[in-house]
């Protein structure tokens, strides 16, 4: 026997036209994105809502409309972006009942540029990690926000007087392209390989801030290779692609941690770009490491995906294509 449709009220409190705007979006298209998520109609006629549909699918939509007129206080300005990592925390459950994680002050990152809110049980605990631990690997497929969320806590860290430094380090390896091939010198050679953490640092700190404090030597962006014999202390140090090192560099890197600094090592171990035959660090690392008090472990999946809703979906695909191998 089919569901009987119910129709749920919502009468948002207290009235503002402005943030009405915002959380309906131009032309009403974040009321539409829930409609399509819900499955249900929502009528608005000023603050007041009708959502119409399978009772706990309407009561799920009510309850997020409520959450997110709460976050148009804060929020300047909310993005069909914004809404569907807020519809991507709902998805994450069996059932399509909102049930907001708690979102602790700790959790919330605040740099002086902007404010940045983890999504989901998994960023969460990995802000929370990071604050509290000195070594933290993140693992998981790309756009799940391991190295983003890094680096917002190193900059928050460094604006707040906890680290004197930022040490940034990706490793310089081959995807399927020669660098020799590559025009310039080695600093000219290695540079698309750190783009994403100038591009995440730009917009926490700006461009003329990065270039000031880079300049200073406050902040470095540096080739693995360029660690070694060197010994880290006070600095926050991020060691993105991870999964691209090998044993060795990973020890390597490891010890170069010193004295009041915190590391994280990012990667995504099925996207290994190592030559064939030689085993990724990282992967040894975590069965190496698992055990060791102080080293925090936090894993990542599909459904923790933050960009474009389609990654998720082919992030999935793979996963299921290469279990069937």
């Amino acid at each position: 026997m089919a569901t009987k449709a119910a129709c749920v009220k919502l009468n948002l409190q207290p009235y503002n036209q402005q943030r009405l705007v915002n959380l309906c979006g131009q032309c009403n298209e974040h009321i539409h994105q829930l409609e399509t998520f819900f499955d249900v109609k929502i009528h608005q006629r000023s603050n007041s809502f009708s959502i119409l549909g399978n009772p706990k699918s309407s009561e799920a939509a009510s309850q997020l409309i409520n959450r997110l007129y709460q976050e148009t206080l804060h929020e300047p300005l909310l993005t069909p972006a914004k809404i569907y990592l807020f519809l991507n925390e709902t998805q994450a459950h069996s059932t399509k009942t909102i049930e907001k994680p708690t979102m602790t002050d700790t959790a919330i990152i605040k740099t002086k540029r902007t404010t940045i809110k983890p999504h989901g049980e998994n960023q969460m605990t990995y802000v929370k990690n990071m604050q509290t631990h000195d070594i933290n690997f993140a693992i998981g497929p790309a756009g799940t926000g391991k190295t983003y969320l890094a680096v917002a806590c190193a900059v928050e860290a460094l604006e707040k007087g906890q680290v004197q430094r930022l040490v940034l380090v990706r490793p310089a390896v081959e995807a399927g392209e020669k660098l020799g091939f590559l025009p310039g010198d080695m600093a000219d050679k290695v540079l698309p390989y750190l783009r994403p953490l100038y591009d995440a640092l730009y917009e926490m700190m700006g461009v003329d801030q990065v270039t000031k404090l880079a300049e200073q030597d406050i902040i470095e962006i540096a080739p693995l290779a360029f660690m070694r014999g060197r010994t880290l202390s006070d600095a926050f140090v991020i060691l993105d692609e991870g999964q691209n090192t090998t044993v060795d560099q990973m020890k390597m890197f490891l010890t170069r941690i010193g004295f009041g600094s915190t590391a994280v090592i990012t990667g995504d171990v099925t996207q290994i770009d190592l030559s064939k035959g030689t085993k990724s660090g990282l992967i040894q690392a975590t069965q190496v490491l698992k055990d060791i008090e102080g080293i925090s472990f936090n894993h990542f999946d599909a459904e923790d995906a933050v960009r474009h809703p389609l990654v998720q979906s082919i992030i999935q695909a793979y996963s299921r294509f290469e279990n069937k191998l």
